[in-house]
C-alpha cells in the first residue's frame, strides 16, 4: 500500500499512511529466468489462495481476514517454522487514524521463527501485511499484488531458509491492519517477542508481483547506506532487475516510499530497513488487482531477487 495515490472511494475506505530514475544495482547481463519450475508452484498457489474471492478482501477483523490468517498459520506449520516463546498469534486492538470516525480494530499478527546459526541472538524481522481492503460499495478488493504477493514471497523465503539456515535468527511476521494505518506493525514494536535492541534489520515485502516495468525496488539504502554495498552485486533475473531508490530527498510525494508501508514503524525506532516492492500500476487499490493479472514468471523472478537480497543482507550484517 502506498496511500498518497487514492481514489475518492478508497479515501473513504482506508487510512493515510504512506524522482529520480532507477539506479541499477548491477550492470551485468541478465540471467535468463527459466520456465516455471515445479518448485515455484507453491509460491503461485499461495498467491492464488490468499487473493481468492473466498478471502473476501482480507479486511482487518473480517471473516475473510481470519481465513487468510488461518491459511498462513497452516503454511508456517507445514514448513516446520516454529513459533516464538510469546506464541504464534499476536492479537491486538487499536483505534484507526482516519478522519472517518473513531473505530477500534481487532487484528492479529502471525509470527514464525527460524533460528540463526552464527548470530542466533540477533534478529532480522521479515514483514508482509496480509490484510487488504475487503469490500466497498459491493465491489471486492482481492489485493493480489497488495499484498497477497508479499506474503507469498515471505513464505517462499521461509521455505528456503528451512533448507539453508540463515546466519541471524529470523522472525517472519504476517502483519494485520496495514491498510488501516500500519496498526499491526505499530503493535508489534510495542510488544515485540524479542527486545527491540536485538533487531538488526527489518525486511518488508509489500507488492512484489506486478513487475510491469521490470524493476523491483529496494528502498532504505539512502537512510542506511551501509546496506547498499550488500545489494549492489545482485544480478537481474530474467527481465526483472533490482534497483535502489524511492528514498532520497529528491524523491517527493508518492515517489518517496520511506513512510509508505510497515517498515516506517521500524524506521521510527531507528531499526534499519530494506523495503522490497514494485511501482504503482493501474490496478493498485482497485477491484481489478486480481491473480489473473500477474505475470507468474516475473513474480517468480522478483521473489528470487528478494531471496538473494535477504541472503546478502543476512551474510553482510553477520560479518
Amino acid at each position: 500500500m502506498r496511500l498518497p495515490i487514492l481514489s475518492a472511494a478508497v479515501a473513504a475506505l482506508i487510512l493515510a499512511a504512506c524522482g529520480t530514475g532507477p539506479a541499477p544495482v548491477a550492470s551485468a547481463p541478465s540471467v535468463e529466468a527459466p520456465a516455471i519450475p515445479a518448485a515455484s508452484r507453491q509460491l503461485l498457489e499461495d498467491l492464488r489462495i490468499l487473493s481468492h474471492d473466498d478471502m473476501e478482501g482480507r479486511d482487518t477483523g473480517s471473516p475473510g481476514g481470519e481465513r487468510a490468517r488461518d491459511y498462513i498459520v497452516s503454511r508456517l506449520e507445514a514448513l516446520g517454522v516454529e513459533a516464538p516463546l510469546t506464541g504464534r498469534l499476536q492479537p491486538w486492538n487499536a483505534p484507526n487514524r482516519s478522519r472517518i470516525g473513531a473505530v477500534n480494530y481487532d487484528g492479529v499478527n502471525v509470527i514464525g521463527l527460524i533460528r540463526g546459526t552464527a548470530r542466533p541472538d540477533r534478529y532480522i524481522v521479515v514483514t508482509a501485511h496480509y490484510d487488504h481492503m475487503g469490500t466497498y460499495e459491493g465491489r471486492l478488493y482481492n489485493g493480489a499484488d497488495d499484498n497477497a504477493s508479499g506474503v507469498a514471497s515471505m513464505l517462499e523465503l521461509a521455505a528456503r531458509l528451512k533448507v539453508e539456515a540463515p546466519a541471524h535468527s529470523v522472525l517472519f511476521v504476517a502483519l494485520d491492519g496495514e491498510e488501516r494505518g500500519l496498526l499491526g506493525a505499530d503493535q508489534f514494536v510495542q510488544r515485540p517477542p524479542v527486545p527491540l535492541e536485538s533487531i538488526a534489520l527489518n525486511v518488508n515485502l509489500d507488492m512484489t508481483a506486478r513487475v510491469d516495468d521490470g524493476y523491483l525496488w529496494a528502498t532504505g539504502t539512502w537512510q542506511y547506506p551501509q546496506l547498499r554495498p550488500m545489494l549492489e552485486p545482485i544480478q537481474p533475473v530474467g527481465s526483472v532487475r533490482l534497483v535502489m531508490g524511492k528514498d532520497t530527498p529528491a524523491d517527493t510525494g508518492a515517489d518517496n516510499w520511506v513512510n509508505s508501508s510497515d517498515h516506517a514503524v521500524f524506521h521510527r525506532q531507528n531499526i534499519p530497513f530494506v523495503y522490497f516492492g514494485v511501482d504503482y500500476h493501474p490496478d493498485y487499490h482497485e477491484p481489478t488487482d486480481d491473480y489473473e493479472r500477474i505475470d507468474p514468471t516475473r513474480f517468480i523472478a522478483a521473489t528470487e531477487l528478494i531471496v538473494q537480497g535477504f541472503r546478502a543482507l543476512d551474510q553482510g550484517l553477520a560479518r
